[in-house]
């Protein structure tokens, strides 16, 4: 009997594995992960993703290697040309997928999918990373949706609880074995040692994410609506880089917080408000595949002429390297470049300041954010920032602009976060953790710190610059 091709991209599992499923009842299988990233364009993997994809290919592969597997790994920079020649080599009677919905990687895999089938070959895609495709919640006259709440709403009603698939339970291989490469010969690892602070916070692969999805259900399910607001604590589930690459598919989550709740009786306001989380990433892949230029350009056009601020290189290396002098972002600063991750509330704050209080472009941000995140995934990342700039689908009004010093007094009042990762104020009262420069020099001195040397003084002044972002934003909007 001929082999199938299993082409992993990103769903780097076994279990709820539908293309996987597929090959299994057709023949042996043969797993393949072709590295091209030049396929991506100018959203190749950034170095915090590719850091968590070295990892998650390592985990993969000793996972098919205790089922009796390999894992052929192949570098190029075209996948029709590497599938041709794997099917050449290995007299493969087709080729199973599961689907992405960036726009570059659909456009290719409708040339990929038309070529294999003209080529003689099977070629069959599936769903395995979304609760819907994005094409199939719309609105009455047939169109896309650009506000979460009603698509929330019918997605919801749709049904989400479609039962995951279990890995399959028995698989085989084919004779003869194609070459491939290791992990380690795809140079995702960087050169200096930047991720060290990573290992201590994650466990990319399949495993890893299991283990995670547990933890969060015994120890942060509940009371999730009041902690995931409140960045010192572990109050959110941490799944984000797992699901980006498919390590555990949101039919899993979905599933298992169902049995979690009945068995335990969570409040259904905790479970609703977290399976609105996993909502949110499917709107973000309703809105690019709708909105394929997205990542680049203001869905409002009005922001094309935003009037940003000129000179401002020396204030963005102050935010990237967390030395704006305002805790609570420097804390998130900090806390995303030491664990690949930022708290989404912390996410907020530290964009709102970037593109309103320092005028600085969206794209900047969202280009930082998507070599410096493990969790950066192009739907969300975009939409994200266009949610903060105010030009996106469902985005936030042009006049809430956060205010860094109000949402550290709210959300970490006693300063935890701040001290953790900001050691400089550690020493702080918590009455002036958020707000050191207004700090009597004898509590400064008492807490050993210097405002302008070891820490630095706020780069910009929150009120002037606050109503500096609301004249630009009236400028646009009256057009």
């Amino acid at each position: 009997m001929k082999p199938q091709i299993v082409w992993f991209r990103r769903d780097l599992r076994l279990a709820d594995n539908p293309a996987l499923v597929h090959a299994t009842r057709s023949g042996p299988v043969i797993p393949v992960y072709l590295f091209a990233p030049g396929e991506d364009g100018v959203w190749a993997p950034g170095g915090a993703s590719r850091w968590w994809l070295h990892h998650s290919l390592l985990a993969l592969k000793h996972t098919l290697e205790e089922r009796g597997l390999r894992l052929i790994i192949r570098e190029g920079t075209d996948s029709l040309s590497m599938l041709r020649e794997l099917v050449s080599e290995t007299d493969a009677a087709g080729v199973a997928w599961n689907r992405l919905y960036d726009p570059l990687a659909t456009a290719r895999d409708r040339i990929i999918k038309r070529t294999l089938r003209a080529d003689g070959m099977t070629a069959d895609s599936f769903n395995a990373a979304l609760l819907q495709e994005p094409w199939a919640v719309t609105k009455k006259d047939g169109g896309p949706y650009r506000a979460f709440t009603p698509f929330w709403r019918v997605l919801r009603a749709s049904g989400i609880d479609e039962p995951p698939q279990p890995p399959p339970g028995r698989l085989n291989g084919p004779e003869h074995w194609p070459a491939g490469l290791e992990p380690d010969a795809l140079g995702l690892l960087p050169s200096i040692p930047w991720d060290r602070g990573f290992h201590a916070h994650w466990t990319p692969g399949e495993p890893g994410a299991t283990a995670r999805l547990e933890h969060f259900l015994e120890h942060a399910l509940t009371d999730y609506g009041r902690r995931r607001d409140l960045p010192a604590e572990a109050g959110t589930s941490g799944l984000s880089p797992h699901l980006h690459l498919g390590e555990i598919s949101p039919r899993q989550i979905v599933a298992a917080v169902n049995t979690h709740r009945q068995q335990y009786r969570i409040p259904e306001q905790d479970v609703e408000d977290f399976l609105a989380e996993l909502g949110w990433r499917e709107f973000a892949h309703h809105l690019l595949y709708h909105q394929p230029d997205m990542p680049e350009r203001p869905l409002d056009a009005r922001f094309e002429h935003f009037p940003w601020s000129d000179n401002s290189e020396p204030l963005l290396r102050a935010w990237q390297q967390g030395r704006t002098g305002i805790p609570l972002v420097d804390a998130g600063m900090r806390e995303l470049w030491s664990t690949g991750w930022m708290h989404n509330r912390v996410r907020m704050v530290v964009g709102s300041l970037l593109t309103k209080n320092l005028r600085i472009p969206w794209q900047t941000g969202e280009a930082w954010f998507w070599d410096t995140l493990v969790d950066a995934d192009l739907a969300s990342n975009s939409m994200g920032w266009q949610w903060i700039q105010g030009c996106g689908a469902d985005a936030a009004p042009y006049f809430r602009i956060f205010n860094p010093v109000r949402q550290g007094e709210r959300f970490d009042p006693d300063g935890s976060y701040v001290r953790r990762w900001v050691p400089e104020l550690a020493k702080l009262p918590a009455k002036h953790i958020h707000t050191p420069w207004s700090a009597p020099q004898a509590v400064l001195d008492a807490a050993g710190v210097r405002l302008g040397d070891a820490y630095p003084a706020p780069i910009v002044d929150l009120a002037s610059s606050r109503n500096d972002a609301l004249e630009a934003y009236r400028v646009i909007r009256n057009g």
